[in-house]
């Protein structure tokens, strides 16, 4: 197990210089330039109807983007690898680390409240509609699987956010509430995000968990358990489910990731100052070395959970060994 792990650490290396070049040379090919919105705002500021062309090279010139492209990128890999420093806005020169600190917990938040969701109502059903296989209680289930999967998210908290108020005048909270200050408010807060984003990575849990069960359930063990004369219960938890979690675990630690990035939508509509939030307004800014330190970030965090789950593996079933 050690060896294996040393292995998948090591490997890690290259991945990650792959990353840092797809990460930066990409988001110089988003459409538009930083240093002519600096220049537009600038006239509008100041009421000018022209600028001369001088004003767009100094300032390209003090945040370093004359530079050739190469040279930032090695000052950009550089300023990871010496100071840990994974970039600055080029507007307000606010570091990204800094930005962290005040903005990663919402994303977090968020996004843990949406995975206990989800897993707390995929799980439970995809269990219960495989040993209840073929009944009203089955296709009750999978007709919520399929919907949960044909819904967007995004459409659905649109709906949440709109309609609500016009039938009834009631709305989301979209002032944040930190989680030091009151409670309550906050999980009041974020309850139904999470929820939305919770139930739509249910679906593919449930559909899985369920097929799985069925796969487990006519194992010649699982016939002998019931041959034993063993209750229900135990012959489901002793003896299918753990079998049935190793997929599962797959497309969990898959999803980790990915609800990172659906909690850039949800953030958005319900006004929660997360990651996510902050990667739409760097977008729309072209602030580059905070895209590229957000990306880098997000990928690094999404390799280290694939290393997690492929080593959850030997914890959830003891035939299987890395050497």
């Amino acid at each position: 197990m050690r060896s294996y792990a040393a292995r998948r650490i090591l490997l890690v290396i290259p991945t990650m210089l792959l990353l840092t070049l797809a990460v930066f040379f990409m988001v110089r090919l988003i459409p538009g330039d930083m240093v002519t919105m600096m220049v537009s705002q600038q006239q509008f500021a100041q009421g000018k109807p022209d600028t001369p062309q001088l004003d767009a090279e100094v300032i390209r010139h003090a945040l370093g983007l004359d530079k050739p492209i190469y040279t930032q990128y090695f000052e950009f890999v550089w300023g990871i690898i010496s100071r840990g420093d994974f970039g600055h806005s080029l507007w307000n020169e606010s570091t990204l680390l800094g930005m962290l600190r005040l903005k990663l917990p919402v994303t977090i938040e968020l996004s843990l409240l949406s995975l206990i969701i989800g897993l707390g109502l995929s799980i439970p059903l995809g269990i219960f509609s495989a040993i209840r296989q073929d009944t009203i209680g089955d296709y009750i289930g999978r007709t919520m699987s399929i919907l949960a999967l044909a819904v967007p998210s995004f459409w659905l908290a649109t709906l949440v956010m709109i309609y609500p108020s016009i039938w009834w005048g009631w709305a989301p909270r979209v002032q944040y509430i930190p989680l030091t200050q009151d409670f309550w408010g906050n999980l009041e807060q974020f309850v139904l995000p999470a929820f939305i984003m919770g139930l739509t990575s249910a679906g593919g849990t449930m559909r899985i968990t369920r097929t799985m069960m069925l796969e487990v359930l006519r194992q010649d063990y699982v016939r002998t358990a019931w041959s034993k004369g063993l209750r229900e219960r135990a012959v489901v938890m002793r003896h299918a489910v753990r079998n049935t979690l190793i997929p599962v675990i797959t497309i969990v630690g898959g999803m980790i990731p990915g609800l990172f990035g659906g909690a850039v939508i949800m953030e958005q509509i319900f006004s929660l100052p997360g990651m996510g939030r902050y990667m739409l307004e760097a977008i729309s800014q072209r602030d580059y070395l905070i895209i590229s330190g957000q990306n880098l970030i997000f990928a690094s965090f999404a390799m280290v959970m694939i290393v997690l789950t492929d080593l959850a593996y030997a914890y959830v079933d003891p035939r299987i060994r890395y050497n």
